[in-house]
């Protein structure tokens, strides 16, 4: 029984910047091909993000930059309208100015540069609840999704999901996973939206801060916008 359709793809090829949205996708046991693959680390050694925990670091500014996947690697645009490869040393010198601290950017090594899981998902009708609690519209991108899945109805529907396995078009079978704890960087301001503080307090008191699941890859292979997805 299909219970839904991929309506979105994001990938971010670097932690924390904005991503790129393709319409099709390789998904393997590491999660989306060159999905946060590379990273802004701190002279401390910190994962640049939009917290501070054991492993990463808060960096302010990132969410302003995007990042993309070209033929010859991945790429930061950048405010002047060029794109720096993260590869090249000076585009590394260029985000240190920009950020206002010096930073590198390194590729993934043995530490993960995902939070807590490869994939993260949400659905519509999650999205459509948490406008409701919020009061006004909630873009997905706030979110930072790597699939958003259309689905009727307009409640968490995503929490009783949790230990099952979703397939998603003809080859990729994710486990789905615990809840995504969401942070501040929900009301962050980014390219399009403004910062929104009423956002992360609604979700607080309307649903314990979660939102969305993480899964991980049982199986591998390519997802399109508008593949069905199953729940098994």
């Amino acid at each position: 029984m299909q219970h839904g359709r991929v309506v979105s793809i994001t990938r971010y090829p670097v932690k924390s910047m904005g991503g790129e949205s393709p319409e099709r996708v390789r998904v393997t046991a590491r999660g989306l091909e060159g999905d946060r693959f590379w990273a802004v680390r701190t002279p401390d050694g910190g994962l640049g993000s939009g917290k501070t925990t054991r492993r990463f670091r808060r960096v302010d500014g990132l969410l302003d930059l995007s990042a993309r996947l070209t033929p010859d690697g991945p790429v930061v645009d950048l405010p002047d309208g060029t794109a720096g490869p993260v590869a090249d040393p000076g585009t590394a010198r260029r985000l240190s100015a920009l950020l206002g601290r010096p930073v590198t950017l390194v590729p993934e090594t043995d530490l993960p540069h995902h939070d807590d899981s490869p994939v993260h998902l949400v659905t519509t009708a999650s999205v459509r609840r948490f406008a409701e609690l919020a009061g006004a519209p909630v873009d997905p991108r706030r979110l930072r999704p790597n699939l958003v899945l259309d689905v009727p109805g307009d409640g968490f529907v995503e929490d009783g999901w949790c230990g099952r396995r979703l397939a998603v078009g003809p080859e990729v079978v994710l486990v789905l996973g615990e809840p995504m704890t969401r942070c501040a960087m929900v009301n962050a301001a980014q390219p399009g939206l403004a910062h929104d503080p009423r956002l992360l307090r609604a979700l607080a008191t309307g649903h314990d801060l979660e939102l969305g699941l993480q899964a991980t890859v049982e199986r591998g292979g390519t997802v399109a916008v508008g593949d069905p997805v199953r729940l098994g």
